[in-house]
């Protein structure tokens, strides 16, 4: 699973190019998706008009929405330092669940914004995703 946080989902509505041809290529194969914390998604449209609306315009992108055991949690990690609520769902969704099975991958612009542990690609890396 491919989860894209605030930082990524402003570069991708920019144009950044590597990520849009990752929307491209998962838009064509049945059951890819790139999964987009709902919070991300605020904060990013709450730092620049019509983010959302560019965003979700790539087939591949999905929201993945707070439900009562996500807010909870999410709640927890923000009273426990571990960072701003965007950042926070972020790294709720990068975490083993039931729902999603195998390795996520969190793509971001701020690789230090989360804890050791966590499977972080820098989007500006000169080899993200086998680019270079």
């Amino acid at each position: 699973m491919i989860i894209l946080d605030t930082s990524a989902v402003k570069a991708l509505a920019d144009g950044h190019k590597t990520l849009n041809l990752l929307a491209g290529n998962m838009a064509r194969t049945p059951g890819d998706r790139l999964i987009v914390p709902a919070l991300c998604l605020m904060q990013a449209e709450a730092e620049d008009q019509d983010i959302s609306r560019r965003v979700l315009a790539f087939s591949a992108v999905v929201v993945d929405s707070l439900d009562t055991v996500s807010a909870v949690s999410v709640g927890t990690m923000i009273r426990d330092g571990y960072g701003s609520a965007d950042t926070c769902h972020a790294l709720y969704c990068a975490l083993p669940r039931p729902e999603f099975t195998g390795m996520s991958i969190l793509l971001t612009g701020r690789e230090d914004a989360y804890p050791p542990g966590i499977v972080t690609v820098d989007i500006d890396s000169p080899g993200m995703l086998g680019f270079h």
